[in-house]
């Protein structure tokens, strides 16, 4: 199977080409939001699909996830292994709602067991779009360059005011201890302000994880529970 877009940006082609691949992403947008749009109030976790259930991370992520479980959201995840079947894990423990927004990949990637709605994307792109639209919170656990993508795509969204200044919680600072020192560093350069450093929490701790994003989201947008509803006809 050819991989599209690899050969969208290799350069222009013909335009029945191009207009197909619009329609193909068209395609994407519209089954995700149909899928997830009784998601209601989410929180996103982002973490590697590589650390698996004996690392100390997914014991940390199962643990968070089922405390903002608890407290009404959503926790949505990329839907496939690692660290996202923890999030996805910890919250079904606590009879919390769990979805995923699974990437289409030749390996590694497949839906977990925990959850109770998926879809299936085939962009990146629409994918991380989609992991946004429904988050009123974003916490970050140990991953790698997919994680850090979603990490940074989440921060300038909110740093450009495209979307509200929803808080994202990186956890474990031994493991972002570089991270945290670089976002020192482009706060000491002026690239960043530390206003547009205030939604941004390191933490280890899980409670006080689940405080500031109660405090910034729950309080500051006046949540309310949300009443899980289907639409006519819905397979899942």
């Amino acid at each position: 199977m050819p991989n599209t877009e690899i050969q969208f940006l290799e350069g222009p082609h013909s335009r029945w080409k191009e207009f197909r691949f619009v329609l193909k992403v068209m395609v994407d947008f519209f089954r995700g939001l149909r899928a997830l749009h009784f998601t209601g109030p989410a929180v996103t976790v982002f973490g590697s699909a590589r650390l698996g259930e004996t690392t100390p991370e997914y014991q940390a992520t199962s643990n968070l996830s089922g405390k903002l479980a608890l407290l009404g959201f959503t926790i949505l995840t990329g839907g496939g292994p690692g660290l996202m079947e923890a999030a996805n894990r910890g919250a079904k423990a606590v009879g919390g709602r769990s979805v995923g927004c699974n990437i289409v990949l030749p390996k590694e990637q497949s839906h977990n067991a925990y959850l109770d709605k998926w879809v299936n994307i085939r962009y990146f792109f629409v994918r991380k779009t989609l992991l946004v639209k429904y988050s009123y919170a974003f916490v970050v656990m140990p991953g790698g360059f997919g994680t850090l993508d979603e990490l940074f795509e989440a921060a300038t969204l909110i740093q450009t005011g495209k979307i509200f200044d929803f808080p994202v919680v990186i956890f474990d600072t031994q493991y972002h201890q570089h991270l945290q020192e670089h976002f020192q560093n482009m706060l000491t350069r002026g690239v960043i302000t530390a206003k547009e450093m205030e939604f941004i929490l390191f933490t280890d701790d899980a409670d006080e994880a689940v405080k500031f994003i109660e405090e910034r989201s729950i309080l500051k947008f006046e949540l309310r529970k949300y009443q899980p509803q289907r639409w006519l006809f819905e397979g899942r």
